[in-house]
């Protein structure tokens, strides 16, 4: 029998942060409690858990709530202004975030080299208001943000600036053994020269089923558009269709594609357990579908 070898701290650090980056959508608390009985050692836990939790809430673009009634943050990279601040466009505020703990703990003014200019945030606030429309029709619990990414100092016409649309939905459901999570980041930079608009998304899905197994979805998809330099509202409109449309489109067949993969994955888990049944072995598959891939570990 081979000699078990004791792991180092930093080996016992690497693995609990791959477990902790790696939680379905909502779940990372309970996998860090599951941590903490299983390293029994204060110090690689929390080094472990505070180089993990900024990563994987600005990943999953977690939604928080500022104190006082003030609105709600999203933490992502783009708004990401120092060290645990947070800015959110709509209201102006910038958000000081407690990562383990996942909740925001003050807000102060944005100040006026946080924000962009006002020509700038005449198209990034048509935009914001077009989007928050077609968020609230397509995600009942989806939150969104417009962020300006590059040229926010812009002044006028004759120059190119960025903006980029963040939308983050969740339906946490633990009591009914399942998470699901939606996330697109949508580029959209504004091209004066050309008077065009070159869109690019990046859109993740992830699914958690834990009832008698363990099946897990990860979909990820790219696309891209474009459409005419216009005015700040005209142009948040045409926009807002386009990801309409993509986002539309990709999760119509995502129903599709995951019908099938679970449908496969269902006969598999079946097979196995009726092999169980016949060899008297206890065996606790876990089912693990990846994009278009399944199996069985």
């Amino acid at each position: 029998m081979a000699e078990e070898v004791e792991l180092s701290p930093k080996q016992k650090k690497e693995i609990a942060k791959w477990f902790l980056l790696n939680s379905p959508a909502g779940e990372i608390q309970y996998v860090a409690k599951d941590l903490r009985l299983v390293l029994n050692d204060n110090e690689v836990y929390d080094e472990a858990v505070s180089e993990s939790f900024p990563i994987y809430n600005k990943s999953h673009m977690i939604c928080l709530q500022m104190p006082a009634g003030a609105g709600d943050v999203l933490v992502t990279s783009f708004g990401e202004l120092g060290e645990n601040e947070y800015l959110d466009p709509r209201t102006a505020l910038v958000a000081i975030v407690d990562h383990v703990k996942q909740v925001c703990t003050e807000v102060r003014p944005a100040t006026d080299e946080e924000l962009p200019s006002a020509y700038v945030e005449e198209f990034r606030s048509a935009m914001d208001v077009e989007i928050l429309k077609y968020v609230g029709e397509a995600y009942p619990k989806g939150v969104c943000s417009v962020y300006c990414t590059k040229g926010k100092e812009v002044e006028g016409p004759g120059f190119n600036f960025e903006l980029v649309v963040v939308i983050s939905a969740c339906r946490l459901s633990p009591q009914n053994f399942c998470n699901g999570s939606w996330r697109s980041v949508w580029n959209i930079e504004f091209q004066d020269e050309a008077q065009v608009l070159e869109v690019k998304g990046k859109l993740q899905v992830g699914a958690h089923y834990f009832e008698e197994g363990n099946v897990q979805l990860d979909a990820k998809h790219e696309c891209g558009d474009s459409t005419l330099f216009q005015s700040p509202d005209d142009s948040a409109i045409s926009i807002s269709n386009i990801l309409r449309h993509h986002e539309t489109e990709y999760l119509a067949s995502l129903e599709v594609l995951n019908f099938l993969l679970i449908f496969k994955c269902l006969i598999i888990y079946s097979l196995v357990l009726t092999l169980n049944s016949h060899i008297n072995r206890s065996l606790t598959p876990i089912c693990q579908i990846t994009h278009s891939r399944y199996r069985l570990v």
